[in-house]
């Protein structure tokens, strides 16, 4: 955290110097003091937070001191800006020079300069105490073998854990474990093949595969066994020595002496040469943390004629796919218990396999919900339990309250705590940060990873890389916590596009006490708080489940003088909502970021925003904002405007003024409960095509004709847009700026609505780019949203051949306009969303079509009667959706050839339909014959009475059975 906020300072100060260095006069040589000195300490600074948590006070200490003396220096400059460039509006140089030479702003002048030499003071005194720790922690060799000390204890300690896990007794592995044993004794005996197990830390990974490794079987068929520990600080030669000693144990051959004196390559040709005479082999390598060790180690391991297999486990999916890639191995992604398996592994460890008492049993399966079937935390939390009295629920009621608590101690949780930390401690500084920050959501809660990002981005956290956008940059950043296993994604917008996320209950626990020691975010809910000694630099304002009225009270206390971010998480209290935002509008001037998400009681814009010199990113997305004031464009630096679900239908030509912007959204749904009947857009100033920098643009209304489609065209850094109010004879103007749009990967086109139906889309123009071989029109689009009339499919769709999703709204396309011709061979199409899209009685995926489809939704095609699904078509379709298709009566033909289907959904079908499949429950029907092979097949609908009922098909076999 500290590195990440001193690399910011340090580019700013570079920035400042030599933009306006010449204005500070004599301070000019202060200011370069405190960058060099800032400069000189960041390396230490790195190794220092990299053992922060097994550090003695002093340094931890220290480290907080070069944070804040790094976020004050931020502050005097900020300061400094805002204080004199917004005198004159026709130039900042200009009104500097004037400000800084005329009388009334000596004192002014006065201040900063003070401010500037008390941190230069600050600066030294912590540079000093550099000098002294980098001798004690630092980064010579004594320290280095320190650092490996260090983080060899917490390993030794987590392997400790995963005996613990085995000696309990683990329950639910009995599949995992014949699933892997099987995956060892078959396949190709000419190749060396890699089972590799994946998952977050606690899951018992080490446990299975430890079970796998010992079983019977697996002893039989491999003669020669190993296991070596690896780490995420391991000792590369000792690892090799321990293997050579392990190899020969097994073989019963002598260990050769010289491996004490061999350097790594002569180790490893000695392992292959014994391998190569050994025969078959089954070696294990537990911990895995990076790529280049696998990348290492696989040179010391020989193919040969015998079979021989490697098992790795790893946190890490990366170092996973990496070690099966080259051998067509297993990656085996290891699954948290399941609620039964869970239930059980708990009352096995305090009831000794009996019975929950029944008092207790709220609040046991309360405690159990947040472990969320991580066993080392069911064990940990179980033994905590067991020393608690059965007959009373007082004690197990405050260990469901204060787990956060037991977390931060030395009992019987910090087992758990110095797992889940081990992977937050391998994370480079900026990826910390980031993981960090989800400290601002509540547990339970599913993160909108769209507004994630973009409050990463505007809280500095991503830094700027050439020929890339900060949206690549930050994608990187997610996708590599979720290749740790410590941010999991529970719904996509498309194929490798994350819409929701969620941190595990636990892991969230340790997060929220590494932030809050670090200060990175101050969260209230109206509940009494104690609030940081440290000065508040992110104020976070969520819901509480009651209704405290001492809100007002507690802030007095409270400086906001410093304050960064000012964030709104889900429904909050009216009262202390206003009261916290009226404070923080009257006295943070140094603001960037205000996030007011889905705060429905705020009506305006409050006119002190405007005075927000420094503001990056104003959220009022949710909010009953109507109109935006003239006065939004002072807000000279804002690059990210989100104006969705508000009442707001036009922009003032002020926004022209905001050249920064980066991201701009505005829109109503036209129907809130559903999202297929489209959007309401903004009318935006003729000129909008001014605004260069913009990558998101979303929802512009076209009704005023095809000047508007014309300046879209100009926006060529666009990424994402969505238009509203199309017209028809615009159409060929659309093509000719959507060519200009080299990077887009997101585009809606929503026709003029003609009472319940849409003006027609018109864009099958032939361009220039479509008669190359190369065909670049739009070659960027990964998602295409069309909602309104097509009398055919535009020709360039089936060239799209980066397209990733597809949907149709109210197409309305006739019999003979078959939409599936242009798709079926889009080499990457993964998702397809029809809702009154096509007219005609039949649908028929034919063979060798729609290759990597895996979801497929049709809604509201009244006029369809039969599907057919030909053998070969579809062949990863894993999710089957078909909603409102009332003359639908049978099942699709050909629906057994989906072997890959996971999910069949018949929502609001035909009577028939329905009735044939809820109440024939004969096993041998040909219906049921077709479908046996999906797992999950729900059927929804309407009573007479306008009740929703949902039922599981194969439960509601059980229960009838």
């Amino acid at each position: 955290m500290a590195e990440t906020v001193v690399s910011f300072v340090l580019d700013q100060l570079s920035t400042f110097l030599r933009e306006e260095g010449r204005l500070l006069g004599a301070l000019r040589q202060e200011v370069q003091f405190i960058r060099d000195e800032l400069g000189h300490m960041t390396a230490f600074l790195r190794e220092a937070e990299a053992k922060e948590e097994d550090a003695q006070p002093r340094l931890q200490e220290w480290i907080k001191q070069v944070r804040e003396a790094a976020y004050d220096t931020e502050d005097i400059l900020d300061d400094f800006v805002a204080r004199f460039a917004r005198h004159l509006p026709t130039g900042f140089y200009g009104s500097v020079r004037r400000i800084f030479s005329s009388i009334k702003n000596l004192r002014a002048h006065h201040r900063v300069a003070s401010e500037i030499q008390s941190i230069k003071s600050r600066i030294k005194s912590i540079s000093e105490g550099h000098q002294r720790y980098q001798s004690e922690y630092g980064i010579s060799a004594q320290a280095s073998n320190s650092l490996s000390a260090v983080n060899n204890t917490t390993w030794r300690y987590s392997r400790d854990d995963a005996l613990l896990v085995e000696e309990a007794k683990l329950v639910g592995i009995d599949q995992p474990k014949k699933h892997l044993i099987s995956q060892l004794l078959q396949g190709d005996d000419y190749q060396l093949k890699v089972v590799s197990v994946v998952g977050m830390g606690g899951l018992g990974k080490t446990t299975l595969a430890k079970k796998v490794h010992e079983d019977p079987e697996v002893r039989r068929h491999f003669p020669v066994r190993a296991w070596v520990t690896v780490s995420q600080t391991c000792d590369f030669q000792y690892l090799l020595k321990d293997l050579i000693r392990q190899l020969h144990k097994e073989g019963k051959k002598p260990v050769p002496q010289s491996i004490e004196s061999s350097n790594t390559t002569e180790l490893k040709e000695i392992i292959k040469d014994f391998l190569q005479q050994a025969g078959r082999y089954a070696i294990v390598f537990d911990d895995v943390w990076d790529v280049e060790f696998w990348n290492t180690i696989k040179f010391a391991l020989p193919e040969s004629s015998h079979g021989n297999r490697v098992m790795l486990t790893t946190r890490r999916a990366d170092v996973a796919s990496a070690s099966c890639i080259e051998s067509r191995g297993l990656v085996y992604r290891m699954e948290p218990l399941s609620i039964e398996d869970s239930w059980t592994l708990f009352c096995n460890k305090i009831f000794n396999g009996g019975t929950c008492p029944g008092h207790l049993m709220d609040v046991a399966k309360g405690i159990l919900d947040k472990c969320e079937g991580l066993p080392l935390a069911i064990i940990a939390i179980s033994g905590l339990l067991a020393s608690k009295d059965v007959n009373r629920i007082e004690g197990w009621e405050m260990v469901r309250r204060s787990l956060g608590v037991e977390l931060e101690g030395t009992g019987k949780l910090d087992r758990v705590k110095k797992i889940l930390s081990l992977s937050y401690n391998d994370l480079p500084g900026h990826l910390k940060t980031c993981l960090l920050y989800t400290s601002i959501y509540p547990e339970d809660y599913e993160i909108g990873c769209r507004r994630l990002f973009n409050l990463w981005i505007a809280e500095r956290f991503v830094e700027w890389r050439e020929g890339m956008s900060f949206e690549d940059v930050v994608w990187g950043y997610f996708s590599e916590l979720v290749n740790r296993s410590l941010i999991q994604v529970t719904c996509v917008v498309y194929e490798g596009i994350p819409h929701k996320c969620r941190i595990h209950d636990l892991l969230r626990e340790v997060i929220v006490l590494k932030s809050r020691e670090q200060n990175m975010v101050t969260v209230t809910t109206g509940q009494p708080i104690m609030w940081p000694s440290e000065k508040v630099r992110r104020l976070v304002v969520r819901s509480s489940s009651s209704n405290n009225t001492q809100h007002h009270q507690q802030t007095q206390n409270c400086c906001f003088d410093h304050l960064r971010s000012f964030i709104t998480v889900g429904s909050t209290n009216p009262l202390l909502y206003k009261t916290l935002l009226s404070e923080v509008l009257g006295s943070s001037k140094l603001l960037k970021v205000l996030d007011l998400k889905g705060q429905e009681t705020q009506e305006e814009i409050p006119n002190e925003i405007f005075n927000l010199f420094h503001l990056k990113h104003l959220d009022l997305n949710g909010t009953g904002v109507e109109r935006v004031p003239k006065a939004i464009g002072k807000l000279q630096h804002l690059e990210y405007l989100n104006l969705g679900n508000t009442e707001v239908g036009e922009l003032p030509m002020e926004i022209l003024k905001l050249q920064k912007l980066r991201f701009l959204r505005v829109y109503q749904r036209v129907d809130p409960s559903e999202d297929d009947y489209g959007s309401h857009g903004f009318k935006a100033p003729s000129n909008i095509g001014g605004l260069l920098a913009l990558e998101t643009l979303s929802c512009i209304d076209a009704s005023s004709g095809s000047t508007i489609v014309k300046e879209i065209g100009k926006l060529t850094q666009l990424r994402e847009t969505y238009i509203t109010n199309f017209r028809t004879e615009d159409g060929k103007e659309l093509c000719s700026s959507l060519a200009n749009l080299t990077s887009l990967q997101r585009l809606g086109v929503e026709s003029i609505r003609k009472g319940d139906d849409h003006e027609i889309i018109d864009l099958n123009h032939h361009h220039p780019s479509l008669s190359s071989s190369s065909c670049s029109f739009l070659q960027s689009l990964r998602m295409l949203i069309l909602c309104g009339r097509l009398e055919k499919m535009p020709q360039w769709v089936a060239h799209l051949h980066g397209l990733i999703r597809i949907d149709l709204n109210w197409s309305r396309l006739r019999g003979e306009e078959d939409p599936l011709e242009s798709l079926q061979h889009l080499p990457n199409l993964h998702t397809i969303n029809f809702c009154g899209s096509y007219q005609g009685e039949g649908l028929c995926f034919k063979a060798g079509g729609f290759l990597k489809l895996k979801e497929l939704r049709l809604k509201r095609m009244e006029g369809l009667r039969w599907m057919r699904v030909e053998e070969g078509a579809l062949p990863r379709l894993q999710i089957l959706s078909l909603q409102l298709l009332p003359l639908l009566e049978e099942l699709p033909l050909g629906i057994q050839h989906l072997i890959q289907l996971q999910r069949l959904s018949l929502y609001e079908m035909s009577s028939q339909l329905r009735e044939k499949l809820l109440e024939n429950q004969k096993e041998e029907s040909e219906d049921y014959t077709r479908i046996e092979h999906i797992p999950e097949i729900l059927i929804g609908y309407y009573t007479d009475d306008g009740e929703w009922r949902r039922h599981n098909l194969w439960e509601e076999k059980k229960k009838k059975t």
